[in-house]
């Protein structure tokens, strides 16, 4: 679904990846690990085209992104982002935070799928409530679902569970493992709880100061081996 081959960026003149080399794969999740500062949410935004890389290349489906390729312009291409500290819109309700997924597909394909009341029950109660009015773990969830209205073949979540409760972050890992099942998503998961992440992955890249250090499967990831390479 996603390949990537020696991608770079820089924020002005400091350079943050360099030669960044992974792939996703459909019905897999792929865990992008390591300390604060290493270049994972620079990597996300990257791939999401909300800051431009500066060189290598980025493959989805077969199809070359070139550099200047606009967020959505990825979007349309399948890929969906979460980002964060969730940018949910909190003057609008939640129905029509979930509405801004439209952009991105067929005016006929414009209506929010049951689906998506089925893995989040709650937005269903409070479509009418302001964004902003909700709980963290609720913009979360809000969050992931508006990325899943576009219909994406590529989700990229950083770290979706950063200051959520305990039952909203089994929820939200029983929603990831539900659309890893399905087979025909990728999923990149940035995340600094460990075990949520571990138990989740199919695949692990670390990354220490913007360079891989590490990339195998679960299967060659001995979880010892993973958690030194990932800590302080």
């Amino acid at each position: 679904m996603l390949s990537l081959s020696d991608l770079t960026l820089h924020y002005g003149h400091s350079q943050i990846l360099h030669g960044i080399s992974m792939q996703a794969k459909p019905g897999a999740v792929t865990c992008l690990m390591g300390t604060n500062g290493v270049g994972k949410t620079s990597l996300l935004k990257a791939i999401s085209g909300t800051h431009a890389r500066s060189g290598g290349e980025m493959n989805i489906e077969g199809n070359d992104m070139p550099k200047n390729t606009s967020a959505h312009a990825l979007a349309r291409a399948g890929v969906g982002y979460v980002p964060q500290g969730r940018d949910i819109f909190p003057l609008m309700t939640v129905k029509e935070n979930l509405e801004t997924g439209f952009a991105c597909i067929p005016k006929s394909e414009w209506h929010i799928p049951d689906e998506i009341f089925e893995l989040f029950p709650i937005l269903k109660q409070f479509l009418a409530r302001r964004g902003g009015d909700l709980s963290g773990g609720q913009q979360q969830q809000l969050a992931i679902a508006r990325a899943l209205i576009a219909k994406p073949k590529l989700l990229l979540l950083d770290e979706p569970t950063e200051g959520i409760q305990p039952n909203i972050i089994k929820q939200i890992g029983e929603v990831i493992k539900y659309l890893r099942e399905k087979g025909d998503m990728a999923i990149i998961l940035v995340e600094q709880f460990f075990d949520f992440a571990y138990d989740l992955g199919d695949h692990f890249v670390a990354l220490e100061r913007g360079r891989v250090i590490h990339d195998a499967t679960k299967a060659d990831t001995p979880r010892d081996v993973l958690l030194q390479k990932v800590s302080v």
